[in-house]
């Protein structure tokens, strides 16, 4: 039978969040229910709530950032049991047929694929994602945590880890050119930044951080970045021209993408991952000299997305966390905007318990 939990629910983008009662389907043969221990806020998350891309479907509860402990499962379910810690990125379900799903591209599946929350379903219903307390997934589209990261720090782990590790690893940010580790510069230290300079240290790169000020040179130098520069500071893109092997972009603001494409040696890559709402200007003289290469990249699919958890776990590193209580959501977004959080938000799901749904 189908049945209610509490959630974080929008009405309109202008609302603030409330805490109601959201139904789940009724489980599936191939279905695993979750009972939900961490939702991370990605920024993704704010700019669907606040239709920043588009008009989303209201009412509305966001969140693809998962991380819980499996509470029930189907019939025909094989890969889970009652007990494992388990996890849930941007995609509940895709075709399974196409040539990108056979490949493992989930996330490129040629008919639809699913999103955790504001897609239809294949019942044509709205899916709704994870600041709640349970969630039912198909079994496909469940990933198993590794025992060594807590759930508050695995949550981010299935969006931004997934959105910074697949780039990472397509473009070969562990190679080495001749006989030196690969130079990458990540432009940008926020919730996708701080797992970029991670995962390309753990890989063996050479990292440099881009940010506007030094404001977070300490932090950088930490996570592993061996030089932090201001992007600002007088004479910045003449002085580095053709440093850089690898760019990882996560900002979702206004670049000179011309100016940072400079920045890469020959045959360089500058990978964009992150998603400003305006469109960005490009020569293509910028790439055609030198052989340079634009790209993009969207998370990753399931099998690379569980790679990427093995990953994390074996070289002893996750996400950079603050934790916080359901009823801060709304502040909480205000300072992920700002730049404010130290560097992903993670709710705590074990707070709907204070709470009493409207």
């Amino acid at each position: 039978m189908p049945f209610t939990v509490k959630a974080l629910q929008k009405t309109a983008p202008d609302q603030p969040f409330r805490v109601t009662m959201i139904e789940r389907r009724d489980p599936r043969p191939d279905d695993v229910v979750i009972d939900i221990k961490a939702a991370g806020i990605c920024h993704s998350d704010i700019h669907t709530i606040r239709n920043e891309w588009g008009e989303a479907h209201f009412p509305l509860t966001v969140g693809h950032e998962i991380a819980g402990i499996v509470s029930a499962v189907g019939a025909d379910v094989t890969a889970f049991q009652v007990g494992d810690r388990v996890g849930v990125g941007c995609l509940v379900n895709s075709c399974g047929d196409c040539r990108e799903c056979r490949a493992d591209n989930e996330q490129s599946c040629l008919n639809g694929n699913v999103g955790t929350y504001n897609a239809k379903d294949v019942d044509g219903t709205i899916t709704q994602g994870g600041y709640a307390e349970k969630v039912v997934v198909n079994e496909k589209f469940v990933l198993r945590l590794p025992e060594q990261i807590d759930f508050q720090q695995a949550a981010p782990l299935l969006c931004a880890g997934i959105t910074t590790y697949s780039p990472l690893n397509r473009w070969g940010a562990g190679d080495q050119i001749d006989g030196s580790p690969k130079k990458v510069a990540v432009l940008g230290l926020g919730g996708l930044g701080h797992m970029g300079v991670q995962i390309a240290v753990a890989m063996g790169a050479d990292v440099t951080v881009l940010t506007r000020t030094l404001r977070k040179e300490e932090d950088a130098k930490a996570l592993g970045a061996t030089q932090v520069l201001a992007t600002t500071a007088e004479g910045f893109f003449p002085d580095h021209r053709g440093e850089f092997d690898l760019i990882l972009n996560t900002i979702s603001a206004d670049i000179d993408v011309d100016a940072y494409l400079g920045l890469l040696a020959p045959r360089g890559v500058m990978c964009v991952v992150g998603l400003p709402p305006e469109r960005q200007q490009l020569s293509f003289g910028s790439l055609i000299g030198n052989n340079k290469v634009l790209a993009g990249s969207n998370i990753g699919g399931i099998a690379e997305t569980q790679e990427m958890l093995d990953f994390c776990a074996e070289h002893g590193f996750a996400a950079k966390v603050e934790v916080i209580s359901v009823d801060e959501a709304d502040a909480t977004y205000d300072r992920v905007v700002d730049g404010d959080v130290h560097f992903r938000a993670v709710i705590d799901t074990a707070t709907f318990a204070e709470v009493t749904a409207e």
